[in-house]
């Protein structure tokens, strides 16, 4: 037996049985407190969750993604009517019932994450075939909704851009009041579907007025016209002179020529407006005689300067070729017989140019009478032959002369 050394302790030898046995493994630690503790299995019980939660969500997340990214069940493009004040949920159950969408609740959990619940705009919509439901809401987002149009055309009075309106079945509500004469803008007007015709008369009013403030600032400088007003009245008088858009600062010139010499404008179509108001454009014809000498306020050829209001409801070209007018020295134009007219700087032209125009009238007259006499011999003709084979209506040729 030996003493340890270092504590001193007698140390008591194995045997060499005991010595080649493996020592015996120390007992485990015990449990931490910290482990133990209520609050900390709680947390590491919530972290569990939320880790589990993410995971599930995330997948939840990306299967969503690819059901509101994958091709749409329509087979063909299609229309659809989403109303003014429809809610999601409404609209969400108009698209799954029309097909466009498969499973609504997709399309609306997908239209809330990207925060587009309130921003569906109404409208008609067409909707492509095999749309997905990411196409489906941005379209709707954008407010690509399908766009109607209507086309006045310039010259139109205001009576007659009320009928073309009211009589439009995609427009809706009534138009009962006229627009004063000369307010509107010719164009052509696009709108959705459920655009009110009141609402496209402000935008004619709205485009009329921005284009005659951008024409005015930009007027030539001596012009013999005071006030805007002055320009669209002009303007409209031109407008119903010519249809030709190459002529039109050429008539124009014309009639700043005669109103710097103080000469009257002496123009057809102010006789018919006096005369018929916003339905004088229901016909074209010749002025009569006895229509020229007949008082009224619009009649050019028996007053001085401009009439009291436009004739119609000037274009844009209209209103700039009068605020810029061609420089020449022209105060005179008559009909050509091909749609244009003959320009003249003095009487004895035009003259000239009137006798012209009075043959190429005689000439259609002449062939507008011959063709009436041809065709009612025609007829005659065709009656007749009718009238015969009634009588052999027998089986019997007719007999021959």
């Amino acid at each position: 037996m030996s003493d340890n050394p270092e504590t001193g302790h007698r140390l008591n030898p194995r045997s060499p049985r005991e010595a080649i046995q493996p020592e015996p493994a120390p007992p485990p630690p015990g449990r931490s407190r910290h482990v133990r503790n209520p609050v900390v299995m709680l947390l590491n019980l919530i972290m569990t969750l939320l880790v589990v939660g993410i995971v599930f969500g995330g997948a939840f997340l990306y299967w969503g993604k690819l059901q509101f990214d994958e091709p749409g069940p329509l087979a063909q493009d299609k229309t659809i009517m989403i109303p003014q004040g429809a809610t999601l949920d409404s609209i969400t159950g108009s698209l799954e019932r029309q097909g466009v969408i498969s499973e609504g609740w997709v399309f609306s959990t997908g239209v809330r994450i990207y925060k587009n619940a309130a921003r569906l705009k109404a409208g008609e919509y067409l909707f492509k075939a095999r749309a997905s439901m990411q196409e489906v809401m941005d379209t709707m987002v954008e407010g690509k909704a399908i766009l109607h149009g209507v086309t006045i055309p310039e010259g139109f009075t205001s009576e007659q851009v009320v009928a073309r309106l009211n009589a439009n079945d995609i427009l809706i509500g009534d138009l009962t009041a006229i627009p004063p004469e000369g307010s509107l803008l010719p164009d052509t007007y696009k709108f959705n579907r459920g655009t009110t015709r009141q609402q496209v008369i402000e935008r004619m009013k709205n485009a009329h007025e921005r284009a005659l403030d951008e024409i005015w600032n930009r007027r030539a400088d001596d012009l013999p016209i005071e006030t805007p007003e002055e320009l669209v009245i002009l303007a409209s008088i031109v407008e119903k002179e010519t249809g030709r858009a190459d002529e039109r600062s050429r008539v124009a010139g014309v009639f700043i020529n005669r109103l710097k010499r103080g000469m009257r404008l002496e123009s057809d179509p102010t006789i018919l407006y006096g005369l018929h108001g916003g339905s004088a454009w229901q016909e074209s014809r010749t002025i009569l005689r006895s229509e020229l000498n007949k008082p009224n306020d619009y009649n050019t050829y028996q007053i001085n300067g401009l009439p009291p209001g436009p004739i119609a409801n000037p274009g844009r070209a209209a209103m700039e070729a009068v605020a810029n007018p061609s420089r020449t020295d022209e105060i005179f134009f008559v009909a050509d017989g091909t749609g244009g007219h003959q320009f003249s700087s003095t009487l004895e032209q035009h003259n000239r140019n009137v006798a012209r125009w009075r043959e190429v009238e005689k000439k259609r007259r002449e062939e507008a009478e011959k063709a009436a006499a041809e065709k009612a011999a025609g007829e005659n003709g065709s009656q007749e032959q009718s009238q015969d084979g009634a009588d052999t209506g027998n089986g019997e040729a007719p007999a021959a002369n």
